[in-house]
């Protein structure tokens, strides 16, 4: 299963979001809003940025709505 990081009013997160419900995908949203959650994203990612993708079935982390769209397309 997906692990999305998000913050609530993030039009890219939205975008994802979406994606992933109108395709009936299970994902687990972590709000960053959260502080000990935006310090699990930096320390994943490097950077406090969302939407950030975690797919630890094939140990993949990746930001960018597009990319994270696309990557899961090709699944």
């Amino acid at each position: 299963m997906f692990e999305l990081y998000i913050l609530e009013h993030c039009p890219y997160c939205k975008k994802v979001r979406n994606f992933l419900d109108e395709n009936e995908i299970e994902y687990t949203i972590i709000d960053t809003s959260e502080k000990s959650n935006e310090e699990e994203l930096i320390r994943l990612g490097g950077k406090r940025q969302v939407p950030f993708l975690v797919d630890k079935e094939h140990n993949v982390m990746m930001y960018e709505s597009d990319d994270i769209i696309e990557y899961i397309k090709s699944l």
